[in-house]
């Protein structure tokens, strides 16, 4: 098994799994470097479970025990690692031909920039797109919630959905009234929820509730298994990038992720349109 089938079985087993195997779980998802080069007992503490949990997790995916397990996260460090090596070695001879250019803040962000786009095409796929423009399309109202430094892409978000016709609602959270303006949410609507660690409690909180309600849930955030994605009927995953320190770098790739749902909201609704006719 490889790293990208293990990811898979972890994203598609989540839900069978016993609470501290799923919690273990999470943490791999969201820590796979720890996964591939801390030890069990490293790992045990930090996940809040005993070292036997952790073997009994690999077990479970059916490995004989967590070093078998450890190995496959190790070939998928290594393999990110190749990778990054290269866009190093790229940067290295970019640095040579326009040193003073690169090295500027605007050229270390714009690398940021780019490496965030680059990771964008790994993490969602077309029919991700495809699916949420799809329950947006059926919905009577999408209500975007999306805090923090999400909020400028939850604000495009509402211009080009009005400009489509499409009735939204921004949860913008003005004067305090996030959890009054999330009790408007019916049944027939959904939820577009936007939030990178720390997850925005708020947004939290209501996902949780509008799943609960049987309403849908569509989810931009930083993984599958966040506490967030959780509760999805889909989640696009937009990897963080930092500069240091610095995680706007997220919004060029998230901005990106904006208009290619956009775009494919205005061609279904063309497509449902043709169809009437």
């Amino acid at each position: 098994m490889d790293y990208e089938h293990l990811r898979n079985k972890l994203v598609e087993d989540y839900s069978d799994l016993s609470g501290r195997l799923q919690q273990i779980t999470r943490y791999a998802m969201t820590h796979p470097n720890d996964m591939a080069l801390e030890t069990i007992a490293v790992l045990a503490k930090r996940t809040e479970v005993p070292p036997s949990s952790l073997i009994r997790f690999a077990k479970s995916f059916g490995f004989s025990g967590f070093s078998e397990m450890q190995k496959v996260f190790q070939q998928g460090l290594l393999g990110r690692m190749s990778e990054y090596q290269k866009r190093v070695q790229n940067l290295n001879l970019e640095i040579s031909q326009k040193e003073d250019e690169i090295q500027s803040n605007l050229g270390y962000f714009v690398q940021g920039g780019i490496q965030a786009l680059q990771s964008l095409r790994k993490t969602v796929k077309d029919e991700d797109i495809e699916k949420a423009a799809s329950i947006m399309i059926e919905s009577d109202v999408v209500h975007i919630a999306a805090q923090r430094r999400s909020f400028p892409i939850g604000t495009y978000l509402t211009y080009a959905l009005s400009h489509l016709g499409v009735p939204n609602m921004l949860l913008d959270s003005v004067g305090g009234m996030f959890p009054e303006q999330g009790k408007n949410i019916r049944k027939g609507d959904v939820l577009l929820a936007i939030s990178f660690s720390p997850y925005a409690h708020e947004v939290l909180k209501l996902a949780g509730n509008v799943k609960e309600q049987g309403i849908p849930v569509i989810v931009i955030s930083d993984s599958i298994l966040n506490p967030l994605g959780l509760f999805s009927d889909v989640c696009m995953e937009v990897e963080e990038t930092e500069i240091f320190g610095f995680r706007g770098v997220i919004l060029s790739a998230l901005m990106c992720l904006s208009l290619s749902l956009v775009v494919e909201l205005g061609s279904q609704m063309e497509k449902q349109k043709k169809e009437v006719e």
